[in-house]
């Protein structure tokens, strides 16, 4: 697990500094390449810390992959309503605030369920300790990277 403390603090830097690299080029372009960086320090600690035979990491790689991607496509939701709360967070009416939490909700719930199907998916090919472990550290670093941003981003004001 000193590996998933070394990501954190790697993550945390990426994110604190993020707004300074935000300022050279493309908003978009930065947090695409922020994402593949962290996304592939992800992988690096998951691998560091479960203890895969041959078989198990030959199987279970393809389905990480995969989830990954699966991932990828809800984080992508999640920056497209980042960016459109960026855009009217000062002037947000009730009714956009409403749609804000509701999107934010919908966005957990979609990781939730994608969560537990791939709970089953991994669980064909580890023990139910080891998919287990590998939740874990998904939820951390996850937490990991959403207070980073969340961190950047202003409340809004009543």
């Amino acid at each position: 697990m000193k590996s998933l403390i070394a990501v954190a603090v790697v993550a945390g830097a990426c994110f604190m500094t993020g707004g300074q690299a935000f300022a050279q080029g493309s908003v978009d372009e930065n947090i695409e390449l922020l994402r593949k960086d962290v996304r592939s320090q992800k992988k690096q600690i998951i691998a560091g810390n479960l203890d895969l035979t041959d078989e198990q990491a030959q199987q279970f790689w393809p389905i990480y992959d995969r989830y990954t991607a699966e991932v990828k496509g809800i984080y992508d939701a999640k920056f497209a309503l980042l960016k459109e709360y960026a855009r009217i967070y000062a002037t947000m009416s009730d009714k956009q605030a409403e749609g804000y939490i509701q999107g934010r909700a919908g966005i957990e719930e979609s990781m939730m369920q994608l969560r537990l199907k791939y709970f089953t998916e991994f669980r064909k090919v580890l023990p139910a300790k080891t998919t287990a472990l590998f939740f874990q550290m998904d939820w951390r670093l996850t937490q990991i990277v959403d207070l980073q941003l969340d961190s950047q981003i202003p409340l809004i004001e009543p």
